[in-house]
Protein backbone atom coordinates (compact mmCIF):
# COMPACT_ATOMS: atom_id res chain seq x y z
CA UNK A 1 0.00 0.00 0.00
CA UNK A 2 3.05 2.32 0.61
CA UNK A 3 4.27 2.56 -3.31
CA UNK A 4 0.58 2.70 -4.10
CA UNK A 5 0.56 5.79 -2.28
CA UNK A 6 3.89 6.85 -3.55
CA UNK A 7 3.00 6.32 -7.14
CA UNK A 8 -0.35 8.17 -6.60
CA UNK A 9 1.08 11.18 -5.46
CA UNK A 10 3.16 11.44 -8.59
CA UNK A 11 -0.04 11.76 -10.37
CA UNK A 12 -1.67 14.28 -8.10
CA UNK A 13 0.96 16.74 -6.89
CA UNK A 14 0.38 19.21 -9.64
CA UNK A 15 -3.27 19.39 -11.29
CA UNK A 16 -2.27 23.26 -12.33
CA UNK A 17 1.16 25.29 -11.79
CA UNK A 18 -0.76 27.52 -9.84
CA UNK A 19 -2.05 25.33 -7.16
CA UNK A 20 -1.16 25.11 -3.13
CA UNK A 21 2.62 24.86 -3.14
CA UNK A 22 2.02 23.51 0.77
CA UNK A 23 0.49 20.71 -0.52
CA UNK A 24 3.54 19.12 -1.80
CA UNK A 25 4.78 18.69 1.33
CA UNK A 26 1.77 17.08 2.72
CA UNK A 27 0.62 13.25 4.19
CA UNK A 28 -1.76 11.54 1.06
CA UNK A 29 -4.80 9.92 2.38
CA UNK A 30 -6.13 7.13 0.24
CA UNK A 31 -10.00 5.65 0.44
CA UNK A 32 -11.59 3.09 -1.54
CA UNK A 33 -13.43 -0.14 -1.61
CA UNK A 34 -10.58 -2.22 -3.69
CA UNK A 35 -6.81 -1.75 -4.24
CA UNK A 36 -4.77 -3.98 -5.96
CA UNK A 37 -1.29 -3.47 -7.09
CA UNK A 38 0.75 -4.91 -9.93
CA UNK A 39 4.14 -4.72 -9.05
CA UNK A 40 5.30 -6.84 -12.84
CA UNK A 41 3.37 -4.81 -14.79
CA UNK A 42 3.32 -1.34 -13.21
CA UNK A 43 -0.14 -0.75 -12.56
CA UNK A 44 -2.01 0.08 -9.45
CA UNK A 45 -6.05 -0.03 -9.28
CA UNK A 46 -8.35 1.86 -6.78
CA UNK A 47 -12.16 0.82 -6.87
CA UNK A 48 -15.01 2.22 -5.53
CA UNK A 49 -16.09 5.01 -4.06
CA UNK A 50 -12.26 6.14 -4.33
CA UNK A 51 -11.41 9.76 -2.98
CA UNK A 52 -7.76 10.87 -2.32
CA UNK A 53 -6.92 13.45 -0.25
CA UNK A 54 -3.59 15.62 0.19
CA UNK A 55 -3.73 18.92 1.51
CA UNK A 56 -6.41 21.43 -0.29
CA UNK A 57 -6.43 19.18 -3.26
CA UNK A 58 -8.59 16.16 -3.30
CA UNK A 59 -9.75 13.78 -6.05
CA UNK A 60 -13.10 11.80 -6.26
CA UNK A 61 -14.07 9.17 -8.67
CA UNK A 62 -15.44 5.82 -8.85
CA UNK A 63 -12.20 4.25 -10.39
CA UNK A 64 -8.30 5.08 -10.39
CA UNK A 65 -6.22 3.54 -12.81
CA UNK A 66 -2.24 4.73 -12.64
CA UNK A 67 0.43 2.85 -15.03
CA UNK A 68 4.19 3.85 -15.04
CA UNK A 69 6.27 3.91 -17.65
CA UNK A 70 10.49 2.05 -18.39
CA UNK A 71 11.38 5.85 -16.98
CA UNK A 72 9.45 6.12 -14.10
CA UNK A 73 6.46 8.38 -15.24
CA UNK A 74 2.89 7.89 -14.14
CA UNK A 75 0.02 8.41 -15.86
CA UNK A 76 -3.31 8.14 -13.77
CA UNK A 77 -6.82 7.98 -15.21
CA UNK A 78 -9.58 8.77 -13.19
CA UNK A 79 -12.81 7.31 -14.37
CA UNK A 80 -16.29 8.23 -13.52
CA UNK A 81 -19.62 5.48 -12.93
CA UNK A 82 -22.92 5.18 -13.21
CA UNK A 83 -23.98 8.69 -14.99
CA UNK A 84 -21.42 10.57 -12.39
CA UNK A 85 -18.30 12.75 -13.17
CA UNK A 86 -15.00 12.12 -12.02
CA UNK A 87 -13.83 15.43 -9.53
CA UNK A 88 -10.90 17.51 -8.87
CA UNK A 89 -10.55 20.61 -6.75
CA UNK A 90 -7.14 22.39 -5.30
CA UNK A 91 -6.25 25.65 -3.56
CA UNK A 92 -4.63 28.10 -6.11
CA UNK A 93 -1.37 29.28 -4.24
CA UNK A 94 -1.29 32.61 -2.18
CA UNK A 95 -5.33 33.18 -3.35
CA UNK A 96 -8.33 31.99 -1.43
CA UNK A 97 -9.64 30.16 -4.64
CA UNK A 98 -9.82 27.14 -5.89
CA UNK A 99 -9.49 24.96 -9.10
CA UNK A 100 -11.65 22.49 -9.73
CA UNK A 101 -13.11 20.45 -12.43
CA UNK A 102 -15.08 17.75 -13.77
CA UNK A 103 -15.43 14.59 -16.81
CA UNK A 104 -16.35 11.44 -17.41
CA UNK A 105 -12.52 10.86 -17.42
CA UNK A 106 -9.78 12.93 -16.12
CA UNK A 107 -5.91 12.00 -17.03
CA UNK A 108 -3.09 13.36 -15.99
CA UNK A 109 0.83 12.90 -16.97
CA UNK A 110 3.21 13.22 -14.68
CA UNK A 111 6.03 13.32 -17.67
CA UNK A 112 4.08 16.10 -19.71
CA UNK A 113 2.23 17.72 -16.67
CA UNK A 114 -0.95 17.73 -19.01
CA UNK A 115 -4.10 17.40 -17.85
CA UNK A 116 -7.25 16.00 -19.92
CA UNK A 117 -11.19 15.86 -18.95
CA UNK A 118 -13.23 14.04 -21.70
CA UNK A 119 -16.91 14.47 -22.09
CA UNK A 120 -19.31 16.71 -20.13
CA UNK A 121 -16.40 18.49 -18.87
CA UNK A 122 -15.88 21.57 -16.67
CA UNK A 123 -12.92 23.39 -15.14
CA UNK A 124 -13.36 26.32 -13.26
CA UNK A 125 -10.30 28.61 -11.90
CA UNK A 126 -11.90 31.45 -9.20
CA UNK A 127 -14.25 33.10 -11.23
CA UNK A 128 -13.64 31.80 -14.94
CA UNK A 129 -15.05 28.68 -15.75
CA UNK A 130 -14.33 26.57 -19.41
CA UNK A 131 -16.52 24.04 -20.44
CA UNK A 132 -16.69 20.97 -23.30
CA UNK A 133 -16.38 17.90 -24.10
CA UNK A 134 -12.48 17.65 -23.82
CA UNK A 135 -10.38 20.17 -22.38
CA UNK A 136 -6.75 19.98 -22.45
CA UNK A 137 -4.57 22.26 -20.14
CA UNK A 138 -0.96 22.32 -20.22
CA UNK A 139 0.14 23.19 -16.29
CA UNK A 140 3.55 24.30 -17.31
CA UNK A 141 2.59 26.50 -20.25
CA UNK A 142 -1.11 27.07 -18.72
CA UNK A 143 -2.74 26.99 -21.68
CA UNK A 144 -5.88 25.76 -22.58
CA UNK A 145 -7.51 23.59 -25.59
CA UNK A 146 -11.46 23.31 -25.41
CA UNK A 147 -13.44 21.66 -28.04
CA UNK A 148 -17.06 20.90 -28.33
CA UNK A 149 -18.72 17.55 -28.77
CA UNK A 150 -21.02 16.36 -31.68
CA UNK A 151 -24.56 17.26 -30.50
CA UNK A 152 -26.71 13.68 -29.80
CA UNK A 153 -29.35 15.04 -31.69
CA UNK A 154 -28.34 15.59 -35.54
CA UNK A 155 -31.04 17.91 -36.20
CA UNK A 156 -29.86 19.95 -33.53
CA UNK A 157 -27.03 22.91 -33.47
CA UNK A 158 -23.56 21.94 -33.21
CA UNK A 159 -21.89 21.16 -29.99
CA UNK A 160 -20.35 24.78 -28.39
CA UNK A 161 -17.77 25.59 -25.93
CA UNK A 162 -18.68 28.10 -23.47
CA UNK A 163 -15.99 29.97 -21.31
CA UNK A 164 -17.14 32.61 -18.59
CA UNK A 165 -13.83 35.27 -18.22
CA UNK A 166 -13.97 37.29 -15.84
CA UNK A 167 -11.88 40.92 -16.27
CA UNK A 168 -9.02 41.50 -14.95
CA UNK A 169 -8.87 43.30 -11.43
CA UNK A 170 -7.51 46.33 -10.43
CA UNK A 171 -3.83 44.61 -9.79
CA UNK A 172 -3.77 44.13 -13.66
CA UNK A 173 -0.64 45.38 -15.02
CA UNK A 174 -2.86 46.58 -17.99
CA UNK A 175 -4.69 49.07 -17.32
CA UNK A 176 -6.88 51.56 -19.44
CA UNK A 177 -6.33 55.05 -19.96
CA UNK A 178 -7.84 57.47 -18.24
CA UNK A 179 -11.01 59.59 -20.18
CA UNK A 180 -9.20 62.83 -22.21
CA UNK A 181 -5.65 61.46 -21.44
CA UNK A 182 -3.42 60.52 -24.15
CA UNK A 183 -2.91 56.08 -24.48
CA UNK A 184 0.58 55.85 -25.33
CA UNK A 185 2.33 52.82 -26.95
CA UNK A 186 4.96 51.19 -25.32
CA UNK A 187 7.60 49.09 -27.94
CA UNK A 188 7.00 50.90 -31.06
CA UNK A 189 9.60 53.50 -30.55
CA UNK A 190 10.64 52.71 -34.28
CA UNK A 191 7.05 54.02 -35.48
CA UNK A 192 6.82 57.36 -33.86
CA UNK A 193 5.85 59.69 -35.86
CA UNK A 194 4.41 57.57 -38.75
CA UNK A 195 0.90 57.48 -39.26
CA UNK A 196 0.90 60.15 -36.18
CA UNK A 197 -1.50 63.19 -36.39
Amino acid sequence: MKRLATLTLCLLISVTAHAERADRDKPMLLEANRASLDDAKKIQILEGDVLITKGTMTLKADRVVITEDQYGFQKGTAFSGKGGLARFRQKRDGKEEYVEGEGERIEYNTNTEVVELFHRAWVKSGEDQVKGDYIWYDAVSEKYLVTAGETLNPKGPPGRVRAVIQPKGKDSETKPAPRGERLELKGAGNLSGQGAQ
